[in-house]
């Protein structure tokens, strides 16, 4: 995949569960630097928790030069229905977005049980799930990009 050098991609992350959160962006932000990405490319923003996450996301989509947008977040069930609340919230601002911008947003929110499941789907036994969320928004990239030549 060659890189336009005027191209921005962007990380909105949720602080909150940050132990997680910080593991899953650096795993995505390495994928993108091997893909040829640069630093300067990779625009990252933090957001209070997982629930804000489109709010961030859409403002970077109304960026021209920004070709898609990487959620990342971490919510654990817990003892009240708040788990279902923020993922249900989350999951669908990411994809009403994706549509309405036409631009990959992808989601990088992990929804486990446990602290130990996300753990291990942050770098632990599991693989990365952020680096696979920077996979697919580079895999949707170059898709959208060969449909849309078909139209020039």
């Amino acid at each position: 995949m060659s890189v336009n050098p005027n191209a921005k991609v962007a990380i909105v992350m949720a602080k909150w569960n940050s132990f997680i959160t910080e593991r899953l962006r650096d795993g995505a932000i390495e994928v993108l630097l091997n893909a040829g990405w640069n630093l300067d490319q990779i625009l990252v923003e933090e957001c209070p928790g997982a629930f804000e996450i489109p709010t961030l996301a859409q403002a970077f989509l109304e960026l021209e030069q920004v070709e898609g947008v990487i959620g990342i977040g971490a919510i654990i069930r817990g003892d009240t229905p708040h788990f279902e609340y923020v993922s249900m919230g989350v999951t669908r601002g990411i994809g009403d977005l994706s549509i309405r911008y036409g631009k990959p947003v992808i989601f990088g929110v992990l929804t486990t049980n446990t602290v130990e499941q996300a753990l291990e789907r942050a770098g632990e036994r599991m693989g990365n799930k952020g680096a696979e969320a920077a996979a697919t928004l580079l895999e949707m990239i170059e898709a959208l990009g060969r449909i849309r030549r078909l139209s020039v």
